[in-house]
């Protein structure tokens, strides 16, 4: 059976408060972590009840879980889809830590990086939730250690490099950056690490 046009009309409403309440959920935890986002201060925020909230997500879990997918999908967007226009290899591997460095220097996120912090806090408490948080981390270090295999592979990097060293020293370096810059709000860190991944990949300045 068609929908009616004002049953399609209701799913597209909920779909565009289902996508509002979790845009804000990624800002609030980005700042206070994914325990400390606060059903009130969600439903207040968006001028919506706390039952009417409850009712696109069931439990604290179930919104957690979305508030990781949809901060990736927002990561994606500002990080990795950007370098994938880039040449592969090289190009590409400095394009990827750029583009963090300058999602970070946009404030996308009140707090920085989401997943940053995600990590530290979901580390150490087993369940669904780290287990997203850390397939979305294996996901990106993964991406770039292939980067990195690629510019070896090409000869765009020393062949005694090893991929799996470098995507280590890489994404400590992305880390690094969210931290100094969160604690400091000073653009100036992030000029720094943007020196030290090239002289790291032995690009001229």
């Amino acid at each position: 059976m068609t929908a009616n046009p004002n049953e399609k009309r209701q799913r597209a409403d909920g779909l565009r408060t289902r996508h509002a309440i979790l845009v804000e959920a990624v800002s609030l935890a980005s700042v206070v972590g994914l325990d400390g986002i606060s059903i009130g201060e969600l439903a207040k925020a968006l001028g919506i009840s706390k039952s009417g909230l409850y009712a696109h997500f069931g439990t604290k879990e179930n919104l957690q879980l979305a508030v990781i997918d949809q901060a990736g999908l927002m990561f994606a967007t500002d990080v990795i889809e950007p370098a994938e226009k880039l040449d592969p290899g090289l190009a590409r591997l400095v394009g990827i830590c750029e583009a963090f460095f300058d999602y970070l220097e946009r404030r996308v996120l009140p707090g920085g990086c989401f997943f940053a912090g995600a990590v530290l806090e979901m580390g150490s408490r087993p369940g669904p939730v780290k287990e997203r948080v850390a397939a979305f981390q294996n996901m990106f270090v993964g991406i770039i250690r292939e980067l990195a295999d690629q510019a070896i592979a090409s000869g765009q990097l020393p062949a005694n490099e090893e991929s799996e060293l470098l995507a280590f020293e890489l994404t400590g370096m992305i880390l690094a950056a969210d931290a100094n810059f969160v604690m400091t709000d000073d653009v100036r860190s992030l000029d720094v690490a943007r020196r030290a991944l090239r002289r790291r990949l032995g690009i001229a300045h």
